[in-house]
């Protein structure tokens, strides 16, 4: 088979892809990885030779369009107040075809013209049995519907617009009428296949939220980390316990939705624990001086750094969690704003993390407290249940089908739906 994946510009995403694009390269299928120009470096550090599909963004879309962090209502705690967690399942009651058009602008500036042209230009010559998408990244199955491809979608985190068009159908869609106006310009028009694929290929655990319905097709999540040295300290003995603090890759440029560095580091400062913070200099630019206990770099590879860690304390991106769970670490949870978060994944992980007791919601980034992390960190140390569920959840993942074993699977499926994405496009089948 001949098989393009399509990923987000964004080097997390593209980590999620690779273990399965690697077992199909391995199984002897012709793999190709078509993006925009800016992680044309991370995938080549995976692997593989770029396609290069559209431009350069400029400038990174916020995720929630209508509201800019400055114009968000500032969030009033009052002292010794927690938030209460929010779930996943109810998000979408209130306003929901307001919060599916401000998504849709987003990924309409994901997906641009230009980005679909060169798209449908790459399928159209290189003819791919399959393409597998980014589920943020809606010019792939526009180009793959032209051209009568199968194509799947694969899923970072819960499928949360689909909730919201659910939540709005009797009032709009958004995403169908720009990908309708799309797909009008080829001479084809919108099917529902184009929003969540011909199947669903979810590497998130089976109890990760995901509405019902949905053709799934799951797989094991298999942490990728970029190139990198394990540091000399991280082979140094232990004196007391290790705690990862990390933002992700997502977060380092500081948009204004995530967590405030000052509040978790002061959280971790009167821990008697070694606390490694993956922060770059941005992020530490309005501090003063550091704890005592918080070592600070840059980058170190979370698969290596993990294994020693007794918590990681994160903004629940999909990597990190997975990585987390392979490593039965228990985790804690700090989703970046609420009014920008809701639907991108990290709600859900920590819904689901809690009710596993495996972890904690502690906050969305603009109701934190430095206390309500310190006591959640001071109760996950000391409790072992934290850490005993987190080895059940590994056990539990460990059993998924790996990336290998979902080839054969793929073949089956591209069969299947071959001749719908040919009739589809009008093509002899």
């Amino acid at each position: 088979m001949r098989v393009l994946f399509v990923p987000h510009a964004n080097k997390a995403h593209l980590h999620i892809m690779t273990p399965l694009a690697w077992a199909l390269r391995t199984a002897g299928h012709d793999v190709r990885v078509a993006s925009q120009p800016e992680i044309a470096d991370a995938i080549i550090a995976a692997g593989f030779v770029p396609v290069e599909v559209g431009r350069t963004r400029t400038e990174m879309p916020a995720f929630y369009p209508g509201v800019r962090p400055g114009e968000a209502p500032p969030v009033v705690m009052a002292p010794g107040e927690r938030q209460e967690m929010p779930l996943q399942q109810d998000f979408p009651r209130d306003n929901p075809l307001e919060k599916l058009s401000r998504a849709s602008w987003g990924f309409a500036l994901f997906s641009t013209d230009e980005m679909i042209a060169d798209l449908v230009t790459l399928i159209a010559s290189w003819r791919p049995d399959l393409v597998v998408w980014d589920s943020m990244v809606y010019a792939a199955p526009a180009a793959a519907t032209v051209c009568g491809v199968p194509h799947a979608r694969m899923m970072m985190g819960p499928d949360g617009i689909t909730q919201l068009r659910r939540a709005a159908r009797d009032q709009g869609d958004p995403l169908r009428d720009w990908l309708d106006r799309v797909l009008d310009g080829y001479g084809t028009r919108f099917d529902e296949d184009v929003a969540v694929g011909h199947f669903t290929i979810d590497p998130m655990p089976p109890w990760q939220y995901q509405p019902d319905g949905l053709h799934l097709v799951p797989v094991r999540h298999i942490a990728v980390n970029p190139p990198a040295r394990i540091p000399d300290w991280l082979r140094e003995e232990q004196q007391r316990p290790r705690i990862c603090l990390t933002l992700g890759e997502s977060h380092r440029n500081g948009r204004g939705t995530e967590a405030p560095a000052a509040d978790l580091l002061d959280a971790v400062s009167g821990l008697d624990a070694e606390v490694i913070a993956t922060f770059n200099a941005k992020q530490l630019a309005t501090i003063a001086k550091l704890p005592d206990n918080v070592r600070v770099v840059d980058f170190v590879p979370l698969a290596m750094l993990l294994p020693s860690c007794a918590a990681i304390v994160h903004h629940g991106g999909a990597g990190t969690f997975a990585t987390a769970i392979e490593h039965a670490v228990p985790q804690l949870i700090i989703p970046g704003t609420h009014w920008g978060f809701q639907w991108w994944g990290p709600l859900a992980h920590a819904n689901g993390l809690q009710q596993q007791g495996a972890g904690r919601f502690v906050a969305d980034a603009d109701h934190l407290t430095s206390e309500a992390l310190a006591e959640d960190l001071a109760r996950v140390l000391k409790d072992p249940s934290f850490k005993a569920n987190a080895e059940r959840l590994r056990t539990q993942v460990a059993g998924l089908p790996t990336p290998n074993d979902l080839v054969p699977a793929l073949h089956r499926l591209v069969d299947q739906y071959r001749d719908v994405a040919a009739a589809r496009a009008g093509r002899p089948t």
